[in-house]
């Protein structure tokens, strides 16, 4: 399946993204991002897919939201964009899938936002980050908020406040990205973590990603009194046991849901 801005492939249980429109430096169209939507929740629904990889064509990995759509235009048509974009980032930690950036290349506004949504993200040393919308006058609102989860509330608000451009490594000290590696081996690390992943029971992985997005919100003892509900629950399916018993026995689990 393609699009016009995206390109998908699947490799085994490996789910492939691909922002493409390079001309464009990848905008987040109101149409890329409705179709970007789609195919993650589609994705959602396969369960022969154990991991995703989002990456992008170019230098570019996105620059964020396209700035043609952004001009003239009246309030309607604003609150559909900004909300779209919202469902988007939903989406993507929605899904029962761990979603991973490939970021080789700048990542600005609403791209660092989808890369700070992401689960995890590997980014080449070449890549940076920026959240420059103050300098145009529309301030980065909604990439704030996924921002401020990944790199708490003063290196987001620096990062908002200044517009300025962040290496890779500051962005994987500061928790935006999982690590930095060679542009030349960025594919093939991010391909390994994403088969880590996948080798794991893809029912556990789910409900795992799911009580994490439940629970970092709450206070110590709620997110206590939510996590031991679905550990006492999780110890229950089948494969639980059979990954217990494996280690037991000493030998590989063979899992129920893959």
């Amino acid at each position: 399946m393609d699009t016009e801005a995206l390109r998908i492939r699947r490799e085994d249980d490996i789910a492939f993204l691909t922002l493409a429109n390079a001309q464009r430096r990848n905008a987040l169209s109101l149409a890329t991002m409705r179709s970007l939507t789609e195919v993650i929740r589609k994705i959602g629904d396969d369960l022969g897919i154990a991991a995703v990889i989002l990456a992008a064509e170019g230098p570019v990995f996105s620059a964020g939201h396209d700035l043609r759509e952004l001009t003239g235009g009246d309030l309607r048509l604003y609150r559909r964009i900004f909300d779209q974009c919202t469902e988007m980032m939903a989406a993507i930690q929605a899904i029962p899938q761990p979603v991973i950036a490939q970021v080789d290349g700048i990542a600005t506004a609403a791209g660092c936002q989808l890369v700070a949504s992401c689960d995890l993200a590997l980014a080449s040393e070449r890549s940076r980050f920026a959240t420059p919308g103050v300098k145009i006058g529309l301030f980065c609102s909604t990439p704030m908020v996924a921002l401020t989860r990944c790199v708490g509330r003063k290196r987001a608000l620096e990062m908002l406040l200044t517009g300025k451009m962040i290496d890779a490594s500051t962005a994987a000290e500061w928790g935006l990205v999982n690590r930095v590696v060679d542009s030349e081996s960025l594919a093939d690390e991010t391909l390994s973590l994403a088969r880590d992943i996948a080798s794991a029971s893809s029912l556990t992985v789910g409900l795992g990603k799911q009580a994490f997005y439940s629970q970092i919100d709450l206070d110590q003892p709620k997110a206590y009194d939510y996590a031991k509900e679905v550990m006492s629950m999780n110890a229950l399916a089948a494969d639980a046991q059979e990954g217990m018993c494996a280690f037991l026995e000493k030998r590989e689990p063979v899992w129920a849901n893959n």
